[in-house]
């Protein structure tokens, strides 16, 4: 596995990448490699430092300190002309309400220098908004925005595209035609995509590789069919007092492979297969036991674990 990705051809790749606020380090020392081909998913909470990363790849900021690679060259001042091989959407800017898709695109085209008119409209077919002749864009729904947004993205056919945040706010259908759009992107147009996000469960569906960043720090680089090989699987059980619950779990029997979630939630990934003996140990020591699942880990399961509690978003 490793080997295979090793001959890829790296499209992204950080070193040390730092970006430094005062004594605040937004970014610190980020170590990203994303390879041809992939949809990378690059996770953390909100303010973990996803958002400046990818500005500092778009040239949108400058980095403190470290170096940044592009289609294998080194980038130092800026993407510069690289920027005519990347699309991206980030912090979505707005459009002209009072102007239809077509014509927000037109502007667009413009600017970016884009004389092709099948361009466009090949842009407008996949997002699927090229039926939109004349609604104006300020009776869009937010869906339909975003879809518009990576219209002006890929307008110009590029190889990487950036995603910071693609279904946020997003209603269920909306999620869903995003998700859809993106795959398309990578299968049929051959793209490789960054996708920043918050959402787990989207990125799951997604990915072929996922880097988790937290308080500006890489804490893992791994593929989805490496995190699915080692799927840990765990006892799950619901008690009336998770803290002394743990207590006995460290105190009597030395178990510290547990996760607290909250709310009476116990998650012990060692001692599979002794859930009756756990049980018991847990009702004669005066803890109601209400429930006892075993289950697989998720990526959800696993950034929680990554990042050492608490939740995301």
């Amino acid at each position: 596995m490793h080997q295979q990705e090793e001959s890829m051809q790296t499209i992204i790749k950080t070193t040390d990448l730092t970006k430094q606020y005062g004594t605040h380090k937004a970014v610190d020392n980020l170590n990203l490699n994303v390879n041809k081909g992939q949809i990378y998913g690059f996770l953390g909470q909100n303010g973990a430092g996803k958002t400046t990363t990818i500005r500092m790849l778009l040239g949108l900021i400058r980095p403190t300190s470290g170096r940044m690679e592009l289609f294998g060259e080194r980038i130092d001042t800026g993407p510069g002309q690289l920027l005519k091989r990347i699309g991206s959407m980030i912090e979505f800017s707005g459009f002209y309400e009072n102007l239809t898709a077509r014509e927000n695109l037109q502007i667009n085209a413009r600017l970016l220098g884009i004389h092709k008119p099948e361009a466009l409209q090949e842009a407008m077919e996949i997002v699927s908004l090229h039926q939109e002749t004349k609604k104006l864009v300020g009776s869009y729904s937010l869906g339909m925005k975003q879809r518009l947004g990576i219209a002006r993205a890929i307008m110009h056919h590029p190889e990487l595209l950036i995603l910071d945040e693609p279904t946020n706010g997003l209603d269920p259908v909306g999620i869903k035609e995003m998700r859809g759009l993106i795959r398309t992107l990578a299968k049929e147009r051959q793209m490789t995509i960054l996708i920043s996000s918050h959402i787990l469960p989207e990125v799951e569906q997604l990915a072929d590789r996922i880097g988790i960043v937290h308080q500006g720090r890489l804490l893992e680089e791994i593929s989805m069919d490496e995190l699915r090989a080692q799927n840990r699987h765990y006892m799950e059980f619901q008690v009336s007092d998770d803290n002394k619950a743990v207590l006995l779990l460290e105190q009597r029997l030395g178990i510290t492979d547990y996760v607290a979630r909250g709310g009476g939630i116990v998650r012990i990934y060692s001692h599979l297969g002794q859930q009756a003996q756990l049980n018991r140990l847990f009702v004669e020591q005066g803890i109601d036991v209400s429930r006892i699942d075993v289950k697989g880990e998720r990526l959800e399961d696993y950034f929680v674990r990554l990042i050492g509690g608490g939740t995301f978003g």
